[in-house]
């Protein structure tokens, strides 16, 4: 019976012992390398609408309403306009004017415009 208590409580303890060091070997590797930045709440990122209408635009070449050229060149438009606004908001300090806000708020959908133009969606106001 003392063999059996003494195997118990040393159980026990191992247990007590390792609980916290097993927990802690888990919670590490869920967290993400100090200094990745992985963007947005839990992982996630957030890359407007433009994300979505990138894989929007190479289902219409897979559906036969645009072209792949027409689809890489809206996606370089895209791209294009996004890398002028980030040099704009580099080169002024981290802020756009209004009035540079308003300039690419309008190149922005003029280019939405387009794309809907040429797949055909009706366009509306």
């Amino acid at each position: 019976m003392r063999i059996q208590s003494s195997l118990m409580a040393s159980l026990v303890a191992s247990l007590l012992i390792s609980a916290p060091v097993l927990a802690a070997e888990t919670a590490p590797s869920a967290q993400a390398p100090a200094g990745e930045c992985h963007g947005g709440k839990d992982g996630k990122k957030h890359h407007g609408r433009w994300g979505h209408k990138g894989r929007h635009l190479d289902r219409a070449v897979q559906e036969g309403r645009l072209t792949q050229a027409q689809a890489d060149a809206f996606k370089a438009e895209r791209r294009q306009l996004r890398e002028e606004m980030k040099a704009q908001r580099q080169a002024s300090g981290g802020q756009l004017s209004d009035a540079q806000k308003e300039q690419f708020k309008q190149r922005r959908q003029a280019l939405k415009q387009k794309v809907k133009a040429a797949m055909g969606e009706p366009t509306g106001a």
